[in-house]
């Protein structure tokens, strides 16, 4: 649910999903720590750019995604914040696993033979 402040602030393609996630609060669903600035042309009825904001999902689409964040040890995660055809504001979510170990390894490995092989090329130039 958006107030009108932040509609128009999104409109101008001002937001940030960069740390946002969604979680279960009292059966709902809020997105947290999104931010969308304020409008810059409003007058004192502005609004706060990283309050829990409450998704509208049908109660199913709720439980399903409410059940996977309890049971699976998963994230709901915000991928896209975009208008429909009719003007609505829309929050595409996707879930989310964290690395295991193995693949943090994996990728700091990688993150160094892509630094030295850089450092390789430098000195042969």
């Amino acid at each position: 649910m958006l107030v009108g402040t932040e509609v128009k602030s999104l409109r101008e393609g001002k937001s940030d999903i960069g740390d946002a996630y969604a979680a279960p609060r009292g059966g709902e669903l809020h997105l947290l720590n999104a931010y969308i600035p304020e409008y810059g042309a409003a007058t004192r009825f502005n609004h706060e750019p990283r309050r829990p904001r409450k998704l509208l999902l049908h109660r199913r689409e709720m439980e399903r995604l409410s059940g996977a964040v309890a049971r699976k040890g998963v994230t709901l995660v915000p991928l896209a914040i975009y208008f429909n055809e009719r003007g609505r504001a829309k929050v595409e979510l996707g879930l989310a696993r964290g690395k295991q170990l193995q693949d943090k390894r994996a990728a700091d490995k990688d993150r160094t033979w892509q630094r030295d092989k850089a450092r390789i090329m430098r000195e042969e130039r």
